[in-house]
């Protein structure tokens, strides 16, 4: 007896369910995808998906997370805070990093930069270090996405990086905090899911290489 075929797309947001390419059922939030086929019984057969298939249906994750809008919205909580002025804290999922946990916390603290350090022969001022951030910002790319710089608004920055298939992005500011000489605070989180696989502090420890060549200085290293 003929059964009719079912692909079920399960990531870390939720999972998918097409069949013959109309789209069925989506749970989510909870994607590492993995494709998986359903048995496919014909006149009493299994057939295992092929590999080549597996591979070409991977563009229709490309449309389902167009469809879906992966992207998400900015969280309201990003920003300065106000008490204590600071970059706000991550939350207890591991994709996401900041200056502004405690030292203590391995899983989610990282250390300021400083454009100025000990031994610097040449001075910069705070105009000329955020030139130089934004610079290394744009020239630099991690795990291929695009960096879109989405805030401006003079000591704060906010970058959007975008992953090149599903959309996803993560949020990263940077902090020019008044009163603290030449430190650069950071945060950086992705939107969705659980788990970044390093993405973000892999990105962090990039710019923070590239911005070593400049001059700057970080208070410690990954």
């Amino acid at each position: 007896m003929a059964s009719t075929s079912a692909t079920t797309y399960r990531c870390s947001y939720g999972s998918i369910t097409s069949t013959r390419g109309k789209v069925k059922n989506f749970r989510g939030p909870s994607v590492g995808f993995t494709a998986i086929r359903q048995n496919e019984v014909e006149d009493g057969s299994r057939h295992q998906i092929p590999r080549r298939e597996l591979i070409l249906r991977s563009s229709e994750l490309a449309v389902l997370g167009a469809i879906f809008q992966f992207s998400g919205k900015k969280p309201e909580y990003l920003g300065v805070q106000k008490n204590p002025p600071s970059l706000a804290l991550c939350p207890a999922t591991k994709n996401c990093i900041s200056t502004s946990e405690s030292i203590s916390d391995l899983a989610h603290y990282a250390p300021p930069w400083n454009y100025n350090p000990e031994g610097r022969k040449k001075p910069i001022s705070k105009e000329a270090a955020r030139e130089e951030l934004l610079e290394v910002i744009k020239s630099t790319r991690t795990e291929k996405s695009k960096p879109r710089i989405a805030e401006d608004k003079g000591d704060y920055l906010r970058v959007e990086y975008e992953s090149p298939i599903l959309g996803l992005v993560d949020d990263v500011e940077f902090w020019f905090p008044p009163g603290k000489g030449s430190v650069v605070e950071y945060r950086s989180a992705s939107r969705f899911g659980n788990f970044d696989f390093d993405a973000n502090r892999k990105r962090i420890k990039a710019l923070r290489l590239a911005l070593e060549k400049k001059g700057w200085a970080s208070a410690d290293s990954f």
